[in-house]
């Protein structure tokens, strides 16, 4: 006998930023969602991902109700120093920025004690998600949960959270995607390390390469160190790390116990549509930024906002317009970012290792960021990319 399906308005599949980010817009107007999640709780609030929350995506959380997410132990405010040849710079980022450091995982955490507090359905460890019948009345998801039993949720809606490697963008067929993609043909070596926010901090051009020094709270921080793409882990034993960060600062950084290390490869990506049928992708699922531009976290909350509000006009008013426009409204914004990604990507690792891009684009480079201390305008325009409001 086939099990009835259970009903709601909008399966979430995925409970990182955008997942949560949008199931708590959709609860706070009454419109029924459940979020399935492959993982269980224990493990996702305890994924360690470096993320900055830009002034616009701060605002958009007040602008929910939601500005509890965003307050509190560990999150800092979003300031440290910009050093060339371990010269410190004078950084401006204007008087409205409200930008906040906030690792993903206590966003994560803060989103789903808000979401299970107002009544969320949230469900981890549901395994061997499968969706069908995308362009269909009522689409169905379906999955296992933790006890191993089969489930089938019907929906009006599906939103796609789960990734870059998630089940929800390979559900669609290939030849209904366009797939754009840049590699920038150098790596980041990201370290979370037991080091307590302390002077210096923020990021450090120099001859040796990229480094970044960025706190994760009063008891840890995020580094990172441009690398060869052919480097491995073995390369980097702590003590290269702690001399290369000193060196590339050009001050001494204070150590402790390193307990994480990876080595990133810096791409942008981004698929179109962002819609297929009754599925629409969001976050990671449709778009990867590389880390230099700090917006990957902003541009999901971004298609979240989108789609809940796309999705409560239909359910409330009857209206598609929103929904039909999802795909093109996000995309516009996401190239913006992604034109912005690529510029402060290819600035800052051209200022100063050579090595890539030779010598006169080192010098071009410098050119240019040196442009940005002195030139009002051109900061503003920085300063206005950098906070989200432009």
């Amino acid at each position: 006998m086939t099990e009835t399906p259970e009903n709601t308005t909008v399966v979430i599949v995925g409970a990182g930023v955008a997942g949560l980010t949008l199931g708590n817009f959709l609860l706070r107007k009454g419109i029924s969602c459940t979020v399935v999640e492959k993982h269980s709780r224990e493990y996702v609030e305890q994924r360690q991902r470096a993320g900055t929350i830009d002034t616009r995506g701060v605002r958009l959380f007040r602008a929910w109700g939601l500005e509890e997410v965003v307050e509190g132990n560990p999150i800092t405010e979003a300031e440290g120093g910009f050093f060339i040849d371990g010269e410190e710079m004078p950084i401006d980022t204007g008087d409205d920025n409200e930008s906040l450091y906030c690792p993903q995982q206590v966003l994560v955490r803060n989103l789903t004690d808000v979401f299970l507090r107002d009544g969320g359905d949230l469900r981890f460890e549901a395994a061997d998600v499968a969706l069908e019948d995308l362009h269909g009345p009522n689409p169905l998801v379906h999955y296992q949960d933790s006890t191993g039993s089969a489930k089938t949720i019907s929906c009006d809606f599906i939103a796609g959270c789960d990734g870059h490697h998630g089940v929800s963008r390979a559900t669609i067929p290939e030849d209904a995607l366009t797939r754009f993609s840049h590699e920038y043909g150098y790596s980041w070596l990201s370290i979370l390390a037991g080091v307590p926010a302390s002077h210096p901090s923020g990021m450090a051009i120099h001859s040796r390469g990229l480094a970044g020094l960025i706190p994760r709270g009063e008891s840890a921080s995020r580094i990172y160190l441009q690398c060869s793409p052919d480097d491995t882990i073995e390369q980097w034993p702590d003590e290269r790390i702690w001399s290369e960060l000193d060196a590339r600062f050009g001050t001494p950084v204070t150590t402790g116990p390193i307990a994480d290390k990876r080595i990133l490869p810096l791409r942008s990506v981004v698929y179109s549509p962002m819609s297929y049928g009754k599925l629409y992708l969001l976050g990671d699922a449709a778009h990867i930024v590389p880390p230099m531009s700090a917006k990957g976290i902003n541009l999901a909350l971004n298609d979240a906002e989108v789609l809940a509000r796309a999705v409560i006009q239909q359910i409330q008013q009857g209206d598609p317009s929103l929904l039909d426009n999802y795909s093109d409204e996000c995309l516009s914004h996401i190239w913006n970012y992604q034109a912005f990604a690529a510029w402060i990507t290819e600035l800052m690792h051209n200022a100063g290792d050579a090595s890539h891009e030779g010598e006169f684009r080192k010098q071009i480079a410098r050119a240019e960021l040196q442009r940005q201390f002195t030139s009002p305008a051109a900061n503003q325009l920085f300063s206005e990319l950098t906070s989200g409001v432009n």
